[in-house]
Formats: structure tokens, sequence, C-alpha cells
């Protein structure tokens, strides 16, 4: 099912204030996190405010998602013994490196009572980018997040504006995600405050095909939404596009051209699926 996943804003659970305020945010989907942005000492506090959160709701048409640990830590299956039949809308899991790995997660979710929660995973290290494709297919995985901060320094590599030097691994991901029919998400742009290279590392992750940003802080959420949302132009050439198009088929032909441009069956579905993201995106 199509869904507006532009902007994915983290948000850490241990900071009550920070998740209520996602409740007037514009971001489409929350991740409360209990993994990165969590000290161990704080775990436990984390999880109770996480689940506060879920039950009492008010997110509107936010996504909610839930990052928990890793089932090799302490902490792993409690989060999921404790959220996973909870009001949100997935659960996502860090470094998945195998099928195995996914199998567990979906074993212990369904122990939890919810067998129809979506997963997300999330590919940060250089075994899960050369062994995505066998375990990216299976069936509970419904997004794939990119973990670049992990990626890179599971590399010995530096953060570079342009990620010349994780483009592979970038592209390599789309891929897959691509073979499979998942979404993907671009990892986070630590910067937060450098708002021109954030728009850049925005553009280029659009460009290569994500379908969204992964976001560290609220000042992010415009950018993100505007650079992997649609313009009015792009919604009303799609719109113009289709009506061609639909007058093309109705007198049997299998092309049309717009402002001298030939339009083909590809375009058409491209077109469609800009105008249920802006309808999608007005209904709310």
């Amino acid at each position: 099912m199509l869904r507006p996943r532009r902007s994915v804003l983290y948000m850490p659970g241990a900071n009550a204030r920070a998740m209520e305020k996602a409740k007037n945010l514009s971001c489409d989907t929350v991740i409360f996190d209990l993994e990165d942005a969590v000290s161990p000492g704080a775990k436990e506090l984390a999880r109770s405010q996480v689940l506060e959160a879920v039950t009492q709701g008010g997110y509107g048409y936010r996504e909610i998602i839930v990052r928990g640990n890793a089932l090799d830590t302490p902490w792993g299956a409690a989060d999921i013994s404790a959220l996973a039949g909870q009001a949100i809308d997935g659960m996502l899991f860090p470094k998945i490196e195998s099928f195995t790995q996914v199998d567990d997660i979906v074993e212990h979710i369904d122990r939890a009572g919810a067998p129809d929660l979506p997963i997300w995973i999330m590919i940060e290290t250089p075994r899960g980018i050369l062994d995505l494709a066998s375990f990216a297919h299976h069936p509970r995985v419904q997004a794939l997040v990119m973990g670049t901060s992990d990626l890179v320094k599971e590399l010995r590599a530096k953060h570079q504006p342009d990620r010349h030097n994780i483009a592979y691994a970038l592209q390599h991901t789309l891929l897959v995600a691509r073979r499979f029919g998942k979404e993907i998400f671009d990892g986070v742009h630590l910067d937060f405050k450098n708002s021109e290279s954030f728009r850049q590392a925005c553009v280029s992750g659009r460009e290569m095909g994500f379908d969204g940003k992964t976001l560290i802080h609220p000042t992010q959420i415009d950018v993100a939404n505007e650079v992997f949302g649609y313009s009015e132009d792009d919604i009303n050439h799609a719109r113009r596009l289709l009506s061609v198009w639909d007058e093309a088929l109705a007198d049997g032909k299998g092309v049309a051209v717009l402002d001298g441009q030939l339009v083909e069956n590809l375009h058409a579905e491209e077109a469609q699926r800009v105008v249920a993201f802006a309808e999608l995106l007005a209904a709310r």
C-alpha cells in the first residue's frame, strides 16, 4: 500500500517531552527509539515511557514505529514483549544480517500476540549489505532503513558530504529493495544545523531512489517533506499526463503525446503514483 513516508523522525524513548512534541510535528513517520538514543541505564525507563506514549495515542496520521534493541542484548526480547501488541505500525530492528535473525524476531513478535505486525530492518554493516538479497525478501519485512552512521564506522571510513565512499552500499541496497518491492529510507544526516548540506543529502537520496529520509531533529522535517514529495507543478503535470493517456487508450492507441513528449505506459504508472500520493496527503 502506498503511504507517504518522506520524513521519518527518530525520537529518543528516554525523552518523554520529545515524544509528546511529536504529536504536533509535520513528519510522516515517528520512530520511538529504544536503541542507539538510549543509554544502558535508561533502557527500562525508555521502554515504559514509549509504552505509555503509544497507549495514550494522539499522533493522528503519523505512522508510529518502535526501534527495539537487538535480540542478542539484555533488552531486545523485553522490548518486543512490551510493545509488539500495542497500537503501533511496526517495529524496527538494528544490524540485521541474516534470514535467521528476521525469523527469530518474527517468532518473538508472534509470541507477543502480533502476527500481522510489519518489521523494518536496519542495514548498517558490510555483511548486511553484501548478504541483503538472502533475507530482504522475508514476507514480514516491510521496509529497509540505511544505518549510514554505523556503516561508515564499520568501514573505517569518514563522513563525506557527497557520500561517494558509500555510494556502492547505498545503490546496492536500493537495488535489492526494489527487487523485492520493499520501501527504503536513507540514513540520517548528523550535521543537522547545516541546512545546505542536509538539503544536498536529501536531493542525492531522492535522485538515487530512496522513498524518504530518516531524521534526527525536527528542523529537518520541512526540507525532507519538500524534497521527497511532489510540487504542485509535478501533480498538475501528472494529472494532465493521465488525461491525455486516457484519451489515447479510449482511441485504441498505445502511446500519447504531452507537450511534445512521448507518453507510454511507464509514464502513466508513475503519474498515477504521483496523483495517489498527493491525494493521500490531501486527505489528512
